[in-house]
């Protein structure tokens, strides 16, 4: 069996090794990444070898780090990624150039029809309708888009929200609320097979699906890393977050909304921001958060989504696409019966 994982920022960790028994037998750890002394290359696969067929990520991940020697030191790759390694081997996980993929820019349209597209076009990854794409929203309107399991009353300030012209709606995915103003952010959807995430953790899988922007941000001069769980950030700040739902049928959405020229004092008009949010991030004032990539490149919002999608066509061999009129009819109506609607829009008190 043989398995590889890329580490976000990292280097590539491959495994290779046979199943005898119901175990993993002559495991074999190799790839492009640091590990000193030489010996401890040793250690990681005698300590694998042997362990159950089932054994998860983490168990594999605690056999790696229990079997170095003192003062070991890993560079460009964790006993965590290791165990990610045996468990796509184990599920014969698909890279992401064994996929043909689609880049889609179209035209503005509402909050809540980009919102009905990531639920329609999921769908249809899931099902095998569409191959999996990379779609960037544009939008024609202001909005405040809160997460699938936020209370509108506990997050937004409806007097901040009429006063700035933000409509008020919710996404399918959680995490927390932001704040879409025109030419304001840029935001992205991944829509993928659920196999190209296997035998990742759900916390793996998101520095996994955002590595190819932290490439496309460094290129435009943007320090740009991950923090767990969905934050890419620079030395200057937070820049982004992303989130995830995954559908029943195999199909995966991750999105993430990166501020380029946000207004922080109307963030905090508009958004209930408490300082329990804000007690992990070490600032005081939510406007210290927004860190605008205007200031950070000096590039334009659209220079920076071309160079996303260069980046990822580059990567991926991605080419350009379409939503069909299929697809934005099913999303319209999904909008009618759901992203419209005060039961949907208020579903936590």
């Amino acid at each position: 069996m043989h398995g590889e994982y890329k580490v976000p920022g990292g280097k590539l960790v491959v495994v290779d090794f046979d199943e005898q028994d119901g175990r993993i037998a002559r495991f074999h750890l190799s790839g492009d990444f640091f590990l000193e002394p030489d010996t401890a290359l040793d250690d990681i696969d005698a300590a694998v070898s042997g362990l159950p067929i089932e054994a998860d990520a983490a168990t594999v991940a605690a056999a790696v780090r229990s079997a170095l020697p003192e003062g070991a030191q890993l560079l460009g790759f964790t006993p965590e990624s290791v165990g990610t390694a045996v468990r796509r081997a184990l599920v014969t996980a698909p890279g992401w150039r064994e996929f043909p993929w689609e880049i889609v820019h179209e035209a503005p349209v509402s909050p809540r029809m980009n919102l009905a597209l990531d639920e329609v076009l999921t769908a249809r990854v899931g099902d095998g309708r569409r191959n999996p794409t990379l779609r960037l929203w544009e939008w024609n309107e202001s909005a405040v888009v809160i997460g699938s399991f936020q209370s509108v009353k506990n997050e937004v300030d409806p007097e901040g929200a009429a006063r700035y012209g933000f409509d008020v709606v919710r996404r399918i995915s959680g995490g927390g609320a932001m704040l879409m103003a025109a030419n304001s952010i840029v935001t992205y959807s991944l829509y993928v097979p659920s196999s190209l995430v296997a035998g990742m953790t759900f916390a793996d899988s998101y520095a996994f699906l955002d590595d190819w922007v932290l490439q496309a941000l460094r290129s435009i001069g943007v320090d740009a890393t991950y923090q767990p769980l969905n934050d890419i950030a620079s030395p200057q700040g937070k820049i982004g977050g992303a989130a995830q739902k995954r559908l029943a049928n195999g199909g995966v959405l991750h999105h993430a909304t990166l501020s380029y020229d946000m207004d922080g004092q109307v963030m905090t008009e508009v958004l209930r921001i408490g300082r329990e949010k804000l007690s992990d991030k070490g600032t005081v004032s939510a406007a210290k958060r927004v860190d605008p990539l205007r200031r950070q490149t000096g590039l334009s919002r659209e220079a920076i989504i071309e160079k996303f999608k260069e980046t990822f066509a580059n990567l991926y061999g991605a080419v350009p696409g379409r939503i069909t009129e299929d697809e934005y009819a099913e999303a319209a109506e999904l909008v009618r019966a759901k992203f419209a609607t005060d039961a949907w829009l208020n579903r936590v008190p």
